[in-house]
């Protein structure tokens, strides 16, 4: 590391895992996380510097504005889809961006240590306003909470993830009751009637049982008819 920040830190060097066995995943993350530090410790740099200008400020305005060394959320998701692009699927990605939007829509773009506890149940109960289950509010959360966790992991920050332990209340949600078997074969033979890509496709979806998205991803490879 650079001689300047090196009073910050116990020893002169960093070596991080970055949890792949791909030579190219491996550039790109370390990449990612070099331009991190870097940004971290031009931060550190200002830090270390005297105020400008301070004697201009009003009485009673604070002298020592507090710095965040951390990522902001879009760069700790940056820094999570890096690291974990080797073994996960372009749906995973999709599901976790949706999730991080949510929070940036709603508490905006910080660095991860500003969040509080209170900003997550501040996001706890907009979820809630906007309609969405309890199982869904804890799916987003779980998605948050390892992006946090990783970025304070992998580049050593010194915070901690307030927005990780947040209640949910348990609220008892009305069970699904399944299509009856004779509808289910009503839709099958209207959709062979009319055979065109969508109604094929919902005939594809009640006889297997797979979610819109997963019908609507297969590509010619993923069917053999003559496996096992």
């Amino acid at each position: 590391m650079p001689n300047d920040v090196q009073q910050h830190y116990e020893r002169p060097q960093i070596v991080i895992c970055l949890k792949t066995k791909s030579k190219s995943a491996a550039i790109k993350a370390s990449r990612s996380v070099a331009s991190k530090f870097d940004d971290f410790w031009l931060q550190m740099r200002i830090s270390d510097m005297n105020l400008p200008a301070s004697h201009l400020l009003v009485k009673g305005k604070p002298e020592d504005a507090v710095t965040s060394y951390a990522s902001s959320l879009s760069e700790a998701f940056t820094t999570y889809c890096s690291l974990k692009e080797a073994d996960r699927t372009a749906l995973f990605f999709a599901a976790a961006k949706r999730n991080v939007d949510y929070v940036l829509e709603h508490l905006g773009d910080r660095p991860i240590d500003p969040y509080s506890s209170a900003d997550a149940a501040s996001f706890r109960d907009w979820l809630i306003d906007r309609g969405l289950t309890t199982s869904s509010i804890s799916r987003i959360f779980r998605t948050i909470r390892a992006v946090i966790n990783l970025t304070i992991q992998e580049l050593g920050l010194a915070c901690r993830n307030d927005i990780a332990n947040i209640y949910l209340p348990k609220k008892e949600e009305e069970k699904r009751k399944p299509i009856p078997k004779h509808e289910i074969l009503q839709i099958q033979k209207t959709c062979l009637e009319l055979a065109n890509e969508r109604r094929l496709v919902i005939a594809l979806m009640s006889d297997i049982g797979m979610r819109l998205s997963e019908a609507l991803g297969l590509v010619w490879s993923d069917v053999v008819l003559d496996h096992e």
